[in-house]
Order: structure tokens, then C-alpha cells, then sequence
């Protein structure tokens, strides 16, 4: 008999040209609603290979990953059903535009985030202090580039 277990999903914190990226929902459960790129593993593939591909198809950016930055496994965090949820802090790279499951996108900064799908606004808000360092080295390195010239 096949044990009964939770769906497997990823989350990225992706931080692009200071901004966090976050994708407008296309399809229910919280359709219309912002939300942290992300979606479901597939069978075979690494937490990590999922992440990096679902950033690809909801953003249309390649993401280099910082860190892990937390599991999230509330039982009531998807109305679907049991999903545990491993988020990345990541970088985005490339060319910014919504796809697959996104119907928009949008740049945020850090202390504008609108009401979120799922726990997303619980993850961004355990990642402040990761965020936050990530955002002030981007700064230190703009403005040693800037003195450059």
C-alpha cells in the first residue's frame, strides 16, 4: 500500500533591479491574486531543478539561488489540499515577462507587498532579514560601479 503524503511545491523569492517579482495568478486557487512564483516538483526532478524551472515559465527569468530559506508545511496553506512548500531566495536574470500559469506580473518593493495568495505574505516576512542583505549588497556593488565612472 502507497503511503498517503503531501504534494511537494517550491517558492521563489526572486529579487529583480531591487524588486521583488511577484506573478499575478492565471488559474484558481487564487486566481487574480499576486503570488511568489512557484508550483509543484515533478517526479524525478530536484527541489532545486523545480524551482528554477517554474521561475522560467511563470517569469520568464533564469534565477540563481541564494539560499533556502524555509519549509512551509501548514496543512491549510493550499486549499487544493496538503502541500509542503520549500522556498528559495533567488536572483532574477534576464528579461521579465508573464507566462505559463502567470496571467501578470509585477515589481515590488519590499515594503509595498499587496495581500498575497497562500502563506506567501507569512514567507516574504520570514525573509526580511535575507532580503534586506541581499538588497544592501546590490546597492554597495551599484554604487562602487557608479564611483567607477
Amino acid at each position: 500500500m502507497k503511503p498517503q503524503t503531501p504534494l511537494l511545491t517550491v517558492d521563489a523569492i526572486i529579487i529583480y533591479r531591487g524588486k521583488l517579482v511577484l506573478i499575478m495568478r492565471k488559474n484558481p486557487p487564487y486566481q487574480d491574486h499576486f503570488a511568489l512564483p512557484g508550483g509543484f516538483v515533478d517526479v524525478g526532478e530536484t527541489v532545486e531543478s523545480a524551482v528554477i524551472r517554474e521561475a522560467k515559465e511563470e517569469t520568464g527569468l533564469d534565477i540563481r539561488l541564494i539560499k533556502l530559506l524555509g519549509v512551509y508545511s501548514d496543512p491549510s496553506r493550499d486549499p487544493r489540499g496538503h502541500t509542503v512548500s520549500i522556498c528559495y531566495l533567488a536572483k532574477g536574470i534576464g528579461t521579465l515577462k508573464a507566462d505559463s500559469d502567470a496571467k501578470d506580473i509585477g515589481l515590488f518593493d519590499l515594503n509595498e507587498i499587496p495581500e498575497l495568495a497562500f502563506d506567501h505574505n507569512k514567507i516574504i516576512e520570514n525573509a526580511k532579514s535575507d532580503i534586506n542583505g541581499v538588497l544592501s549588497k546590490m546597492q554597495e556593488h551599484d554604487d562602487a560601479c557608479e564611483q567607477d565612472f
